[in-house]
């Protein structure tokens, strides 16, 4: 049997904040539907649509700008390009005008409020994360078409549709952690290089270098970008960036100008487990908070827990002389076999299985790459990102407002500090004497998911959601 394939582009993808499955998701939906509308020719004959959110988007959908990115992916806008800075002047155009430019070509009539549409208390059985697009014709018939974000980034019809990529024979073809350990044994490589030589049946192995510090180039600007902007968080909680005066407090009286002269003035000031752990907090800050004001970001493997992975990143290459282009690539790769895995085997979206599927999965994903940097074996790899996601089970979601920002942006900050204590103990531990595998603790952790109350699943019904009152002004 084939068994599911992913690649390291389809862990970490470039998109635009709050939500990978909230945002870039809906966003991906939207663009799905007007190339079907395309397809079909039938675009020029469209005299009005209608999107239906169900579930999770519907109750957090505001909170994570699903129906922004919607409105942008209808507009033929890309998120991986789109000026970000233009993100206000364009929603508010359409929702004043009440005229949509389809896919970038063909006008029609658009209300925000009758023809977007919230339905609070529906959902969908195959996910909770659904969005149907209506378009009515001129012909009098109707186009409709129902799609799934499954967390992540991906999208997917019921039907399994919507993926975009073919099918490959790829030289390891892996499920499961033994599976990897298989061909890791087999083959004397590391992990990395087995992900190296599966993207070979996708692509020359100089375009997944090429593509990897494409994604790498994005984790620069958005945490210098984060690192260096104040003020505070839109969506009306009122939350104050904090990694810039942070950075300013650590960083001293050293002087730069760009990130390379920033890291080498932050490699100055790391002088002990202090300075350190505020600066790897720092790191995941900066990220978090660029994530919730719809800046850019890299899934990691989602947008929530977009700044695990950065934040250990930049540890490793500010901390432990790691920063060689090699090791970016070798650091990303492993990362990215780590979140396939939990992908497969379980889920990488909060809404189904709340937020040990992303801050467990990125810290998990962290650890065993700067396990792997730092020397250690195949084994010690999986060990880290099965002590990282031991300690994140059960982890719920619960974003006060629907907003991505509390609890959300600091749980950020102790996954990181969970992969690099995890790196550290895999590190002085013999994987023989291991306890739990990873393929026990990503079983572990369906199950979990699955016995978890949905209010605890990015609906904002329960947790903090409810404890922390507050009156979030109308979008």
């Amino acid at each position: 049997m084939q068994k599911e394939q992913i690649s390291v582009f389809d862990i970490f993808k470039i998109g635009i904040g709050p939500s990978s499955s909230h945002t870039l998701g809906p966003w991906r939906a939207a663009q799905q539907f007007v190339r079907l509308l395309q397809d079909r020719q039938v675009l020029e004959l469209v005299t009005g649509v209608q999107v239906l959110l169900y579930g999770s988007l519907a109750k957090t959908g505001k909170g994570h700008g699903t129906d922004i990115a919607i409105l942008l992916g209808l507009s033929g806008d890309d998120p991986v390009t789109f000026d970000v800075n233009r993100i206000d002047d364009k929603v508010n155009h359409i929702k004043t005008t009440r005229q949509l430019q389809l896919g970038n070509s063909h006008q029609v009539a658009f209300s925000y409020e009758d023809d977007l549409l919230f339905l609070f208390h529906e959902s969908l059985p195959f996910h909770p994360n659904a969005v149907t697009f209506q378009a009515l014709l001129s012909n009098g018939k109707a186009l409709s078409e129902t799609y799934y974000s499954i967390g992540g980034g991906f999208v997917v019809k019921e039907d399994g549709g919507g993926q975009q990529r073919p099918e490959v024979d790829l030289p390891f073809p892996i499920e499961t952690a033994a599976d990897l350990l298989h061909w890791c044994r087999k083959t004397g490589l590391k992990i990395s290089e087995v992900v190296m030589e599966n993207e070979q049946a996708w692509r020359p192995e100089q375009q997944t270098a090429t593509g990897l510090l494409d994604i790498f180039q994005v984790i620069k600007e958005c945490t210098y970008r984060g690192c260096h902007t104040t003020g505070y968080l839109p969506g009306g909680l009122n939350v104050a960036r904090r990694a810039a005066s942070l950075n300013r407090r650590l960083v001293k009286d050293y002087s730069y100008h760009n990130f390379d002269e920033w890291i080498a003035a932050v490699r100055k000031t790391g002088n002990g487990f202090q300075n350190i752990l505020d600066w790897v907090s720092c790191f995941a800050l900066a990220v978090n908070e660029e994530n919730a004001s719809f800046g850019r970001v890299v899934t990691a493997p989602t947008n929530g827990a977009a700044g695990v992975i950065p934040a250990v990143l930049l540890y490793y290459l500010a901390f432990c002389d790691g920063y060689s282009t090699n090791h970016i690539l070798q650091f990303l790769a492993t990362a990215s076999e780590i979140g396939s895995i939990f992908k497969k085997g379980a889920t990488i979206s909060a809404a189904m299985g709340g937020c040990q599927a992303e801050i467990g999965v990125s810290s998990a994903m962290a650890a065993a790459a700067l396990t792997e940097c730092l020397g250690g074996s195949q084994r010690q790899v999986l060990m880290a990102a099965e002590i990282a996601m031991e300690h994140h089970l059960g982890l719920t979601c619960d974003p006060i407002g629907g907003l991505v920002q509390v609890p959300c942006i600091e749980r950020n900050t102790m996954g990181a500090i969970k992969a690099i204590t995890a790196s550290q103990l895999a590190l002085q531990s013999n994987p023989d004497q291991a306890k739990v595998s990873l393929d026990a603790v990503v079983r572990t952790m369906w199950q979990t998911a699955l016995d978890m109350n949905s209010k605890y699943k990015e609906t904002s019904d329960g947790g903090l959601a409810v404890n922390i009152p507050i009156s979030l002004p109308e979008c």
